[in-house]
């Protein structure tokens, strides 16, 4: 049996006509043509434009490494770092700052100190404690 090859497009994921987001509603085997109909949610990265896409596997090909990065696209690091950080918005996740990570090493100080302070623990275990935050 002879396959006729048709040409692939990128799926769309707005409306050309309101800028909606536009949702599966059928999916078709390429071998049998079996096709199934219903609304099917997409996963997060099917929602990404293709420069988007483009980075995120520089992204990976370089093991995220920001430094790779910028010389496979001859970018800086400020705007590397902005693309990854509106490649993390796009995801929907969103990234670990180092001000969240002072404010959680900053609370696990204070945490231990305010054992040391109620006697729960000795001040060698206090500074054992405070010498071993990551």
């Amino acid at each position: 049996m002879r396959r006729i090859m048709k040409k692939q497009h990128t799926q769309p994921t707005r409306c050309p006509i309101c800028s909606g987001k536009l949702i599966v509603t059928q999916v078709a085997c390429e071998e049998c043509g079996l096709s199934i109909s219903g609304q099917f949610l997409p996963n997060r990265f099917s929602q990404l434009d293709s420069e988007q896409l483009e980075f995120l596997e520089v992204f990976l090909r370089n093991r995220g490494m920001l430094a790779g990065v910028e010389r496979e696209l001859g970018i800086s690091y400020p705007t590397a770092r902005n693309k990854l950080d509106a490649l993390l918005l796009a995801l929907g996740l969103t990234p670990t700052t180092t001000e969240d990570l002072n404010g959680h090493l900053a609370k696990q100080r204070r945490e231990i100190l305010d054992l040391l302070e109620q006697g729960l623990i000795t001040a060698e275990e206090a500074a054992r404690k405070l010498r071993n935050l990551k």
